[in-house]
C-alpha cells in the first residue's frame, strides 16, 4: 500500500508540478518571499531529524479532505487556514522544533514563514512538501482520518 500512496502522491505531485511552477500572481510572489527567509529540509532530513528529536513536532498545514486521504505518520493537523489561531494551542512551546508540510511545498513555506513571525524559533518546510515523501519511499498513514 505504500508504494501505490507513494505513486499516487508522486503522480499528482507531477500533475500539478507544471501549473503551480508556472504560476504567478500573489500566491507565487508570496512563496517565493516566504522562501527567502525559512528553511527547507528534505524527506530524508526529516526522517533523520525525527529520530535525533523527539520533541520534533510535524505539521500537516493541508485541507481537512487531504488530510483524510493520507499523511505523514505520527503528525498533527492545522490546516493553514486555521494555523495562527489554533497553532499555539497544539503547539504551545514556541521552542519545539517544527516541521511543516503540504501537497507540494508551496503552503508550507508560508506557513513556516508565518511560524516564524508567531516566535516559533526552530521552524522548517518540508521541501516538495508529501509527494516528496511519498515518492522517497517513507511511510504514509492513510488507515482513515485521524485528527
Amino acid at each position: 500500500m505504500r508504494i501505490r500512496m507513494a505513486a499516487l502522491a508522486l503522480a499528482w505531485g507531477l500533475s500539478m508540478a507544471g501549473s503551480l511552477t508556472a504560476q504567478t500572481g500573489y500566491f507565487g510572489e508570496m512563496v517565493k518571499d516566504a522562501k527567502t527567509r525559512i528553511t527547507e529540509i528534505s524527506a530524508d532530513r526529516l526522517a533523520a531529524l525525527r529520530k535525533e528529536d523527539p520533541s520534533l513536532v510535524v505539521v500537516d498545514v493541508r485541507e481537512d479532505t487531504e488530510w483524510e486521504r493520507g499523511r505523514i505518520p505520527g503528525a498533527i493537523h492545522v490546516g493553514r487556514g486555521v494555523l495562527e489561531p489554533r497553532i499555539e494551542a497544539r503547539v504551545p512551546d514556541k521552542a519545539t522544533p517544527v516541521v511543516v508540510y503540504c501537497q507540494l511545498g508551496w503552503r508550507s513555506a508560508v506557513a513556516a514563514d508565518v511560524l516564524m513571525k508567531m516566535g516559533y524559533k526552530r521552524v522548517f518546510s518540508l521541501a516538495g512538501g508529501i509527494a516528496a515523501y511519498a515518492a522517497g519511499g517513507l511511510p504514509v498513514d492513510n488507515a482513515g482520518p485521524a485528527k
